[in-house]
């Protein structure tokens, strides 16, 4: 059975950073891509970053660009994602994802549970 948990969010204000991490349990984790999507209220849930198998070729939505950083570590089967330069528009609950293939591409398999960020003065 995989599992993924998310920990690292908070409140923190505008322009801070903060760092997001999800354990993976159940399943080979480095052969599978792994990503990051959000849910703020009232929206529906969005890409927001994706890393191969490998974590040699990532991905991300534009909203995100130059601020955020995904990697892994298939050593440990973590996953981390760096967020600088917050905005209030990034507040959000942030969930892991682990897909079906090499590529974060087409819907993930897994999800975790969340973990809330909230971007605040």
């Amino acid at each position: 059975q995989v599992q993924l948990v998310e920990s690292g969010g908070g409140l923190v204000q505008p322009g801070g950073s903060l760092r997001l991490s999800c354990a993976a349990s159940g399943r080979t984790f480095s052969s599978y891509a792994m990503g990051w999507f959000r849910q703020a209220p009232g929206k529906e849930r969005e890409f927001v970053s994706g890393i191969n198998w490998r974590g040699g070729s990532t991905s991300y939505a534009d909203s995100v660009k130059g601020r955020f950083t995904i990697s892994r570590d298939n050593a440990k089967n973590t996953m981390s994602l760096q967020m600088n330069s917050l905005k209030p528009e990034d507040t959000a609950v942030y969930y892991c994802a682990q897909y079906s293939g090499l590529l974060p591409t087409g819907y993930p398999d897994y999800w975790g549970q969340g973990t809330q960020v909230t971007v605040s003065s």
